[in-house]
């Protein structure tokens, strides 16, 4: 359920569940984990996650969420090792991203969306707490009223405001998602992957 296609330095990992609406298991977290991992440990020159279908990722798996994925420590396993990465990380969301599957595109360095993307965070309403480095992530990029407005108001943001307020960083149609993406990394990958992961320190990483 999870593809991974490297093209040179390029890795792009990609949640293939769409008949799921890529709702996403134990398994599948753990697999993720071990990808962006192994991106980091082999020299990965950037690193790209996106999905199948138009649902960039549904969240948890709802069989599942009824045991104990909803606390499960690989979700932190995850978004630690993605925003661990030296190189550069975009997420390439090819449509809407909700519940924990936001905490693997807030650890990316960049986000691209569809413009028919929706965000949103219902784990107030799920009766869970976020994992811890959500909220903190949440609100470097958009303060904490409008992290607030997520966790705890419940509300649902569509791509165009998901942009003016810097959830994610561009949009793109459908069909020039993954173009949109490459052509965000190519810099990065022709760089020395030295000066590439000095200059990511320097920016500011995870």
């Amino acid at each position: 359920m999870i593809e991974l296609d490297r093209d040179g330095g390029l890795w792009i990992a990609t949640l293939n569940r769409p008949g799921k609406a890529n709702s996403v298991t134990e398994a599948m977290l753990r697999e993720l984990a071990d990808i962006a991992e192994a991106a980091g440990a082999e020299g990965a020159g950037a690193f790209v996650l996106t999905g199948r279908g138009k649902v960039f990722s549904a969240g948890a798996d709802l069989d599942e969420m009824q045991g104990r994925l909803a606390t499960s420590p690989q979700w932190e396993r995850l978004s630690g090792a993605v925003a661990a990465l030296p190189c550069l990380s975009v997420a390439a969301l090819n449509g809407t991203l909700a519940g924990g599957a936001m905490g693997m595109a807030l650890a990316c360095d960049l986000r691209i969306a569809v413009p028919g993307a929706n965000f949103f965070y219902p784990v107030m309403k799920r009766g869970f707490l976020p994992q811890p480095s959500d909220p903190v992530r949440l609100a470097a990029l958009v303060g904490p009223a409008r992290s607030k407005l997520i966790f705890m108001a419940g509300a649902r943001l569509e791509a165009a405001e998901a942009l003016r307020i810097g959830l994610v960083d561009r949009l793109a149609e459908p069909e020039a998602l993954m173009d949109t993406a490459r052509a965000l990394v190519a810099d990065a990958l022709a760089a020395r992957p030295e000066v590439a992961a000095g200059i990511a320190a320097l920016c500011g990483k995870g």
